[in-house]
């Protein structure tokens, strides 16, 4: 059996699950790969932090050059996470001619472009399967088993966080403060949750598989985003009312010849298979224009499924033969230019939720304004006195119209001295 000699970089909680399938699944992977795996060296920051797994003392290291300057090293697996250093480590190990796989969401989605041209100016390869939803093979789905496919919508729930959030609201009727709590007590969320509930997580990932959907580089910062923090648990009972649930989704789809990028709250029918999506689990709907409906679905994170995707790059690798050139097919795929949408001009339906001054006419100005700019609608709830003797809430459901006509109208109404405030504002997607 041949042997080939990998390093990691980290032994975080992504590192520690690569360690232990490494190990536990060994026969498998010899007789998969054709190769026996051998981890060389692991760099960490501090050798003496306390670590859930035991690792042998002398393959231990704090020194990158330990790494970089053994050439018996083929491939080495990055799973410190961040921008820097680990940046600079995989470029420099690319040089060398060492194979890289990589779970770094952050960095691909903002600065990818220079790590794929690295690979394939170097006749490296490049894997980062486990950088979008964990264990789920999506990148590999869309580069390899979709290929004689053009994808035309891909909607995903690729944040754990949120989605067990968001989970708890619905289903225990918590408010967010307390489902949030509980998944940082169950550590599902950071300390500082801000990446996952401003939506900065599920941007980053959707900027990775727009990329490799739709064949063109993407810049994060053209991802429309927003988080969920704003969502209330009357959102989610009104939800109920209209048969749906709110999930925040990373949408991705071709229109007027454009892609709409963006990451929000969405209401969808609760018949569809994502509004079945719970707790921290992702899932992935795909639209393609030969193979129709496909969804991918499981662990979107944790140190075992993030580790298998991490391991399935490895693997990859040794089944194109470690010792052979390899030139990266994502940079080869990045050749059309696709200008994205600026969200003002997307069109969706809208759900808007306003708490005005219980006297008459105030519906008939809200409509009013709203037919000036064209908004029809679909659906109006008033309901009675609440928590206020002189509020009243309204519920409006609107047909599809674009975000500048839509954002004009509110403008309107909250000048109206009837309306004491727009409470929320949520995207619906029916998926038709």
């Amino acid at each position: 059996m041949k042997k080939v000699r990998i390093a990691l970089m980290g032994l975080g909680n992504v590192g520690t699950g690569v360690w232990t399938i490494l190990n536990s699944n060994k026969k498998e992977i010899m007789k998969r790969s054709g190769y026996e795996v051998e981890v060389a060296k692991i760099l960490v920051r501090d050798r003496d932090k306390q670590r859930d797994v035991e690792v042998p003392d002398e393959i231990v290291t704090t020194d990158f050059s330990d790494i970089l300057e053994d050439d018996s090293i083929k491939i080495v697996v990055e799973v410190m996470g961040g921008i820097n250093p680990a940046r600079e480590y995989m470029l420099k190990c690319m040089d060398r001619k060492k194979h890289i796989v990589t779970a770094n969401k952050m960095l691909l989605a903002t600065g990818g472009d220079e790590l794929f041209e690295k690979a394939d100016s170097k006749g490296v390869m490049f894997n980062y399967e486990a950088s979008v939803a964990g264990g789920i093979p999506i990148i590999s789905g869309i580069d390899e088993s979709l290929t004689a496919n053009k994808i035309e919508e891909l909607y995903g729930i690729v944040n754990g966080t949120t989605n067990y959030i968001l989970t708890k609201m619905q289903l225990e009727k918590l408010d967010f403060d307390v489902a949030l709590k509980q998944a940082q007590d169950m550590g599902y969320a950071e300390a500082d949750p801000t990446s996952d509930i401003e939506g900065f997580d599920a941007q980053y990932k959707l900027a990775i598989l727009s990329s490799l959907a739709f064949g063109t580089k993407i810049n994060v910062d053209n991802v429309y985003r927003e988080g969920i923090t704003k969502i209330k648990s009357i959102d989610i009972r009104y939800a109920k009312k209209f048969d749906m649930v709110i999930k925040l989704l990373a949408i991705a789809k071709e229109s007027e010849g454009k892609l709409e990028l963006k990451v929000h709250p969405t209401m969808i029918p609760e018949a569809h298979p994502l509004a079945n999506v719970y707790d921290s689990f992702n899932a992935i709907f795909i639209k393609g224009n030969a193979v129709g409906d496909l969804m991918f679905y499981g662990r979107g994170a944790g140190s075992l499924p993030t580790g298998s995707a991490v391991v399935s790059d490895i693997i990859a690798i040794l089944r194109s033969n470690v010792d052979i050139e390899n030139f990266n097919s994502v940079v080869k795929n990045n050749l059309w230019h696709r200008e994205i949408k600026n969200i003002k001009d997307c069109a969706s339906k809208f759900y808007i939720r306003l708490s005005v001054m219980d006297q008459s006419g105030v519906l008939g100005e809200i409509t009013t304004i709203l037919g000036k700019h064209n908004v029809s609608l679909r659906s109006v709830v008033q309901r009675g006195k609440e928590d206020s003797k002189d509020k009243v809430t309204i519920v409006l459901i609107t047909h599809k119209i674009e975000e500048e006509r839509i954002n004009s109208a509110i403008r309107e109404i909250v000048d109206l001295k009837s309306v004491m405030q727009i409470d929320n504002i949520i995207r619906i997607e029916d998926f038709k």
